[in-house]
């Protein structure tokens, strides 16, 4: 008989277990698992404080400047440990971090920001030329402002900025902490779908750090709440939207309708996951 089940998705990232502490005494991370498919958006989800920014530095290794360690668990992808791995060796395997803040070399212009994320290739000038333009395809705003020193460009730019320099890496997976940070709805909107475009059209698979639960649920294909260092609920994004503690606790609604933040802080008691 055929089978006729679609075929299953490649898991490219697992982050198994993982405990994470800083300075030696400050547990931070308490048992996080995760995966991340290819050719998909994976959101990590949850409050300030959740551990969503220290589960991307476990996995692009960008803890030990920040005196943090994973004392625990592993860290695989395409099946091989990484936790040990530099952060330049994970960016030449195809994985590499966009931080949170639009972290940009202000003196260098918009141009000179994206070429530094070439560094690590080795295919020649001509490849890396054919993917400025690209990103300049993807980054309209990008190209008006290519001479522009980084530092005078507006919160949006720099974003797109990152965003951009990490595609000049050639990746196979982007790790994006908190996008929506400090942008107009209407900028976060644009951000987003340019995500969603490159995940589609380019086939780069997306680990997303994002406090806006309601944004990312309508472009990720997957989802991970944390809260106090552990994931307490994953799914689909479909799932996530229609779950009614998400819908309550983090979109901001219920069955009587939309609440209030400070109503839905009072009823913070009540989380099924909490009991």
């Amino acid at each position: 008989m055929l089978d006729t089940s679609e075929p299953k998705a490649e898991t490219l990232l697992e982050v198994n277990n993982i405990e994470v502490i800083y300075n030696h005494v400050i547990l931070v991370l308490k048992g996080v698992s995760l995966t991340v498919q290819k050719g998909g958006i994976t959101a990590l989800l949850g409050g300030n404080g959740a551990g969503k920014t220290t589960t991307l530095k476990a996995v692009s290794n960008l803890l030990h400047s920040e005196r943090g360690e994973v004392t625990k668990g592993s860290v695989e992808y395409r099946g091989e440990p990484v936790q040990d791995m530099s952060p330049e060796a994970l960016v030449k395997k195809g994985v590499v971090q966009v931080m949170e803040g639009r972290h940009c070399f202000e003196h260098l212009t918009v141009e000179e920001n994206l070429l530094t994320g070439a560094y690590t290739r080795n295919d020649g000038a001509g490849a890396i030329s054919a993917d400025l333009e690209k990103v300049y395809h993807y980054f309209p705003r990008l190209k008006e402002r290519r001479t522009s020193q980084a530092g005078y460009t507006s919160g949006g730019e720099q974003q797109m900025c990152a965003i951009g320099r990490a595609l000049m890496s050639n990746p196979e997976t982007i790790l994006l902490d908190e996008p929506s940070m400090g942008l107009a709805p209407q900028l976060v909107e644009q951000i987003f779908q340019i995500v969603k475009s490159v995940n589609e059209h380019e086939g780069v698979s997306f680990l997303l750090a994002e406090q806006n639960t309601n944004v990312a649920l309508r472009f990720a294909h997957t989802g991970f709440i944390l809260e106090s260092g552990r994931v307490v609920m994953e799914g689909t994004a479909k799932e996530l939207r229609e779950n009614p503690d998400v819908r309550e606790f983090y979109l901001g609604l219920s069955d009587e309708g939309r609440k209030s933040y400070r109503d839905v802080r009072s009823y913070r008691r009540r989380k099924r996951w909490l009991s």
